[in-house]
């Protein structure tokens, strides 16, 4: 092993929230930072080009290509789990789409006990400091944060015509569904700026690298972290071959994302011990919720044919990739410019429910998340989810080797709950296609299909054909019981010198797609981390309908 070089703070991922702390803790003198990733540099054109999205989440160069294990309530299929495994993390290889969440997820936070520092207003400031919204910034948004966010210019009909069918149907029209009002449908914010995506390494890492104070060393495997005691001191990774390590003076802070962050606990002796026992893995500390409580978002596509060549079909072949490709190098614009998911919503799936706990994304075109699988012609979808599951699973370990993958099962569709709102959003999201609006547009649907209408029917169609939306989250989670992994300040129960800091410690997961939370999180984390008094309370109006008790629009 070669000899242990000296910094402040290691931070184990250079994802979206390793990013921010790497930035915002080196803000202070004489502040040394080392970031360790495993994966390469985030150079692709691939990444760059937010249409192109994907290319990387299709293959195993930036992503780790996580599988689930045989799902038992999805026909014991194995569920694809894209992670970034390259600079930025998976935000270098998301859709982009900028979604905080609802208020009342995080308020719900801040009534568990030792979490009260984390209700929306708490939260507020951190989402507002970390934000330029190109659009413009108010009570909700911020104007000068290093992140850009564009908002959807929703160039093609089709994108109006959801959110005007879903108006048709009764819903809200809402203006923000990051601001005041989350529910109804509207245009989508990303992350995207003048063409090109802004992820955490270009809206954090980059500018703290040209400041000075961080040491970015991509392709470096971290095995383990280190103790004296139950003080962790540094971590010892893998890099071009050799087994290195690296010390810290202040802190070890793991930024790896729900699925790596557990397993390298884990892998350092921090765990259920019973469990490490029989690896053979030495036990620092006995942590029993390390990997447990994993959940996720799931979503179905409802697809339609498209009567008019309106939708994006035919930009779906080489030589119009190639035209588009070049537009977007030369230019920096046309549909190489967008992650194409320009318009979406939030609705609630019955009376009583208090906020929205189904989403939308919409998409001018019947395809798979991926790209992997296309309909034959001209079509459109939408993708609809359960926001708050019920169901959950864990991450455990398969050996002690670091470059083995670990077990995950996320257990979706485990609670009648869950399959009680898939079913809502199916019948729903086919009464907005119905509407006048799409008069124009709408063929045959294609999935689930017109025979699908019973509830066996679409239960059937959900355990076959449901997709992750890619949201994996809470599997160290914040809290002070003792399933609880850290506390409110993101540190390691039992260890001193530890933190664990991404999506993996939120004690559920918000409503919404998790890039934007985590990287509020991370920034609100970040004056913890440096003692510094944290951003003032903002206290404003949240929208709630008023007939929520009694109607379901």
């Amino acid at each position: 092993m070669s000899t242990a070089q000296d910094f402040d703070y290691i931070i184990v991922g250079a994802g979206s929230a390793g990013c921010v702390l790497a930035n915002r803790l080196t803000e202070d003198q004489d502040t040394r930072v080392l970031v360790l990733e495993a994966g390469p540099q985030d150079h692709s054109i691939f990444i760059h080009m937010p249409s192109a999205f994907a290319y990387p989440l299709a293959g195993t160069k930036y992503n780790w290509w996580y599988e689930s294990e045989p799902e038992p309530f999805l026909d014991n299929r194995k569920m694809y789990c894209p992670r970034g495994r390259v600079v930025g993390g998976s935000s270098s290889i998301n859709g982009m789409i900028y979604i905080r969440g609802h208020a009342f997820d995080y308020d719900a936070w801040a009534r568990r006990q030792g979490l009260q520092d984390w209700s929306y207003f708490d939260c507020l400031p951190y989402f507002k400091k970390s934000e330029t919204r190109l659009k413009g910034g108010d009570a909700y948004r911020g104007s000068s944060g290093p992140l850009y966010v564009t908002t959807a210019p929703c160039t093609n009909p089709l994108y109006d015509t959801f959110v005007e069918a879903g108006r048709q149907a009764g819903y809200p029209v809402t203006e923000d569904m990051n601001g005041r009002q989350q529910e109804g449908l509207g245009r989508m914010d990303m992350t995207v700026y003048k063409g090109r995506r802004w992820s955490a390494a270009k809206a954090y890492l980059r500018p703290a690298q040209k400041r000075g104070g961080v040491e970015v060393k991509a392709k470096s495997l971290v095995t383990r972290i280190l103790f004296e005691g139950k003080r962790a001191v540094g971590v010892e990774y893998s890099r071009n071959g050799r087994l290195q390590s690296a010390r810290a003076t202040r802190e070890v802070i793991v930024s790896g994302g729900a699925i790596n962050s557990p397993q390298i606990l884990m892998l350092s002796g921090i765990g259920n011990a019973d469990e490490l026992k029989k690896l053979g893995i030495p036990v620092v500390e006995h942590v029993p919720g390390v990997g447990e409580n994993l959940q996720d978002h799931i979503e179905a596509y409802v697809q339609y044919e498209c009567k008019e060549p309106v939708s994006i079909y035919s930009a779906n072949n080489p030589l119009a990739k190639l035209k588009i490709g070049i537009e977007w190098i030369l230019t920096g614009k046309g549909l190489g410019a967008t992650n194409h998911f320009e318009s979406g919503g939030f609705i609630r799936s019955e009376p009583g429910v208090l906020h929205p706990d189904l989403q939308y994304h919409f998409f001018p075109m019947a395809i798979s998340y991926d790209g992997s699988s296309a309909a034959k012609g001209h079509g459109f979808q939408a993708h609809i989810g359960p926001m708050r599951p019920t169901s959950s699973g864990y991450v455990k370990l398969k050996s002690s080797d670091p470059r083995q993958y670990p077990r995950v099962l996320f257990n979706y569709m485990q609670t009648e709950q869950d399959r009680k709102e898939m079913r809502a959003g199916i019948r729903l999201t086919r009464e907005i296609f119905s509407q006048k609006a799409f008069d124009h547009y709408r063929g045959d649907e294609l999935t689930p299909g017109p025979a699908s209408n019973s509830d066996a029917d679409i239960d059937a169609f959900i355990r076959a054909k449901a997709e992750s939306a890619y949201h994996p989250s809470c599997s160290c989670r914040m809290g002070t019981d003792d399933m609880a992994v850290v506390d409110g300040k993101a540190r390691v129960h039992g260890i001193e010198g530890l933190r664990v800091v991404d999506a993996s410690i939120m004690p559920d997961v918000v409503s919404g797609n998790l890039n934007v939370p985590t990287i509020m999180m991370a920034e609100k984390l970040a004056d913890v981390i440096r003692g510094r008094t944290p951003l003032p309370r903002e206290e404003v109006p949240v929208w709630v309908n008023p007939n929520y008790q009694t109607s379901q629009r």
